[in-house]
């Protein structure tokens, strides 16, 4: 770039930034630091605490101290316990599968419509913002009662550009949001949160494609569930698939995930680990628990905890959002890297006091948690380990596998698939039992980005790994099965 450029861009974006709504700071200050401010122990601005480093050390110590005074007992208690781990995860998913039934939603159709906002925080999406606005315009809701509010940050010209250009009705607005520290999607939640006029606040990512009815079929629960249904998650549906074979095994997980087992987690009353869009809330009980965490990188994971915390509950309904998943390695290496790492946090700061914790959620939600987030985690790390042992098992003489092992490993694999056909068969295609076919090949590549996911828990715990959209061809979407 020449320096003649340079006061060009300027002058453009300080002409952009004039026909926009810039967030004050106050306001900027606000969303970065006060959650922190409000809740200091729910936050995951810090790491671990002292005490929890004590505990990890000591445990650590105890480890070390049990393999060199007893091995073989202590290799069969790990082997014990990683059995009883897995044990309990595969039929977890069993009996979400075998339990799967169609999500049924009405649609409300109330007197007065109340306000609705949607947030929507872009970064370096300028190339899809139009069809996110054109997305936003076919939903079947009264434009009056609409507060649309477009989050940019404030370095980000082109995507600024292109906003301003698809926001030309009243009820959008182009929110910037100057650009500071963390760059974190919650932080641009918050700010977007402090204009919201919204009785109601559903965020939507910048490559969503909302059910036309997902508005009202999230109101219609929210006024048959009370004033404790303090959110509701629409299932987010792959649309890319076919793009490429990790497409491919992403939609099957996301319908694994969305069709079965956050259903499953709703009947029982238990917590949600929410996706990161398509997320509905009560405006105040949003407020009642501070907002997002502008430090956490799953931000939607550690408020569906939040609110079992404050004994909020959490619903599921059935007008889905098309996303698009990523193509590449890379993109979904990165993604995902993010994704476990948030894991972490959310699961240190719920572990900062886990007497209270399991106290305010009480002992069910408390086990749901530690075998989402703690189990979760310790699956990603293990699939490639596991993986490994099962091939030389398969191709080594010698007895490398015990036949409970084996039983269990080929046992996970059939329920995994079986899930998967399950889900091909709610949906109608079949591209999740292709899936299914070759996801023990899939799963060992969590362990890659678990393991670069620690090294950023510990060495830039809020750093966001930007996932690019846009990139490739979408199907259509089909008309949801739910009404």
């Amino acid at each position: 770039m020449s320096w003649v450029s340079i006061p060009l861009m300027d002058a453009r974006l300080d002409q952009l930034r004039a026909a926009a709504i810039t967030v004050s700071a106050e306001q900027l200050d606000a969303a970065r630091f006060g959650f922190h401010r409000a809740f200091p122990r729910r936050s995951a601005k810090r790491r671990l605490h002292f005490t929890q480093m004590v505990a990890l050390l000591t445990l650590g110590a105890g480890l070390v101290w049990a393999l060199r005074a007893a091995p073989a007992a202590t290799f069969g208690a790990l082997h014990a316990g990683a059995l009883a781990l897995f044990t309990i995860a595969i039929l977890w998913r069993l009996v979400a599968a075998a339990s799967l039934t169609s999500i049924k939603s009405r649609l409300a159709a109330p007197a007065s419509w109340p306000t609705y906002t949607i947030l929507c925080p872009l970064y370096h999406e300028a190339n899809v913002v139009a069809e996110l606005v054109a997305a936003l315009e076919r939903l079947d809701y009264p434009k009056h009662a609409l507060d649309i509010k477009l989050l940019v940050e404030g370095d980000d010209v082109d995507t600024l550009a292109a906003a301003l250009a698809a926001a030309g009705a009243d009820h959008i607005e182009v929110v910037i949001v100057p650009a500071s520290a963390p760059r974190t999607k919650p932080k641009a939640l918050n700010a977007g949160l402090l204009s919201a006029r919204g009785e109601y606040v559903v965020v939507y990512d910048a490559e969503d494609r909302p059910h036309p009815q997902q508005l009202r079929a999230a109101l219609a629960a929210f006024e048959d569930g009370g004033e404790k249904l303090a959110c509701v998650q629409a299932p987010l549906v792959i649309d890319n698939a076919d793009a490429s074979w990790i497409a491919r095994q992403f939609a099957a997980e996301y319908a694994i995930q969305f069709r079965e087992i956050l259903p499953l987690l709703a009947r029982l009353g238990l917590p949600l680990p929410l996706g990161g869009s398509s997320n509905h809330f009560r405006a105040n009980a949003l407020a009642a628990i501070g907002g997002w965490d502008s430090f956490n990188v799953t931000e939607d994971a550690d408020l569906g905890y939040r609110f079992a915390r404050e004994a909020f509950r959490a619903g599921v309904i059935a007008h889905p959002t098309w996303e698009e998943a990523p193509v590449t390695f890379g993109a979904w290496f990165n993604q995902r890297t993010r994704w476990i790492k948030g894991h972490m946090q959310t699961w240190a700061v719920l572990m900062r006091n886990p007497f209270r914790t399991a106290r305010e959620m009480g002992p069910g939600a408390f086990a749901s948690m530690q075998l989402v987030l703690a189990g979760g985690t310790i699956a990603a790390f293990a699939h490639g380990p596991l993986a490994c042992i099962v091939l030389i098992a398969a191709l080594s003489p010698y007895d490398v596998m015990g036949p409970v092992d084996f039983t269990l490993a080929l046992f996970g694999y059939s329920v995994a698939a079986f899930a998967a056909a399950t889900a091909s068969a709610l949906s109608g295609s079949l591209s999740h039992i292709r899936a299914a076919l070759t996801m023990p090949f899939y799963w060992p590549l969590s362990s890659l980005a678990a393991v670069r996911a620690l090294f950023e828990f510990a060495c830039r715990p809020h750093y966001w790994s930007k996932t690019a959209h846009g990139l490739s061809i979408r199907a259509k979407p089909r008309a949801a099965r739910s009404s």
